[in-house]
């Protein structure tokens, strides 16, 4: 019997990252944040004084080797390696995010990035959150998941996460940016984001937190069995 594997899609602000935390220390497995890996790209190039937006830049950056991603986990948790520094706190600004959306549609990049992610799958229990892990890196997942919440929702979670963290910025600017985000996710030509033919839509607008977490869980068990 193949290992369990749940792939979780969505978009930007969906809260699958922190979702996929808690759903893997329920069932004693793995989380892969794929989005992490691709911000470390992403992250990579700014430093690098590269423009995201640029290509051509971008893949000869990686063609060159000039970007390692990784991932270890230290007390159940992932840390994203970049080149063999810890960058998981760097990599979680608005800034880095935005590049992360932009050298993810570059082919270099995510045959890179899914091949990685395929060979981490392929050997233990794992889920996979990301835009693409139902569609593209695990077509054959033994549980996918589309999560996703109203544009409105996912900006007001941001704004809250932004004031946490003593930044400032209007609702209006971070719902522009949540747009913005959508937009190029599901309209890029290199797999775009969208739910799997297969993936259980779960809409976590009006949900708490708990209650999303128990939704995904719900699922697992309905289609794998209780762990």
């Amino acid at each position: 019997m193949k290992p369990l594997t749940i792939a979780i899609d969505g978009p930007s602000g969906a809260g699958k990252s922190t979702i996929a935390d808690i759903v893997c220390q329920k069932l004693n497995i793995l989380h892969l944040d794929t989005g992490a890996m691709y911000r470390a790209v992403g992250l990579c190039a700014l430093q690098l004084g590269i423009d995201p937006r640029d290509e051509a830049a971008v893949s000869l950056m990686c063609q060159e080797g000039k970007v390692l991603v990784d991932v270890k986990y230290q007390d159940g948790k992932q840390l994203t390696l970049l080149n063999g520094t810890d960058v998981s706190s760097l990599i979680r600004t608005q800034e880095v995010g935005g590049a992360a959306s932009a050298v993810s549609r570059y082919v270099p990049v995510r045959s890179m990035m899914v091949k990685r992610q395929q060979e981490m799958a392929a050997s233990q229990p794992m889920l996979l959150d990301g835009r693409d892990i139902g569609t593209v890196v695990l077509p054959d997942a033994t549980v996918k998941i589309f999560l996703t919440a109203s544009a409105q929702e996912r900006a007001r979670r941001r704004m809250l996460q932004l004031q946490e963290k003593g930044e400032s910025a209007s609702f209006e600017e971070v719902l522009a940016e949540v747009n913005a985000r959508d937009l190029q996710d599901t309209t890029r030509e290199l797999t775009p984001l969208r739910q799997a033919e297969d993936a259980i839509l779960v809409d976590s607008s009006n949900f708490t937190f708990d209650e999303t977490v128990q939704a995904i869980l719900d699922i697992v068990e309905e289609k794998y069995g209780k762990q």
